[in-house]
C-alpha cells in the first residue's frame, strides 16, 4: 500500500548561534541540514527531500505526481 503525498513541501529555515543555517523539509520528517549560508541550506534540503522521495518512490511506500514538486520558503 502507498501513501501519496503533497507535490508542494515547506522549508523552514533558521540560524544557528554559532552562524550556521538549518534548513528542513516539514512534511518529510528526518530531512534536516546544515550550511553555511541560507542559500546553500535551502539548495541541500532540496537535494536531500528529493533523495528521500526517490527513495520510498522505490521502496514502493508513496505515490508522488513529481510532475508538480514544489518547495516553499517558510
Amino acid at each position: 500500500m502507498s501513501l501519496s503525498l503533497l507535490s508542494q513541501f515547506t522549508i523552514e529555515t533558521e540560524q544557528e548561534e554559532d552562524g550556521r543555517w538549518l534548513a528542513e523539509v516539514l512534511e518529510l520528517p528526518g530531512t534536516l541540514v546544515y550550511a553555511d549560508s541560507q542559500l546553500h541550506a535551502i539548495q541541500k534540503v532540496k537535494a536531500l527531500a528529493l533523495r528521500v522521495l526517490a527513495d520510498k518512490l522505490e521502496q514502493g511506500e508513496v505515490a508522488v505526481d513529481t510532475d508538480s514538486f514544489r518547495f516553499i520558503a517558510a
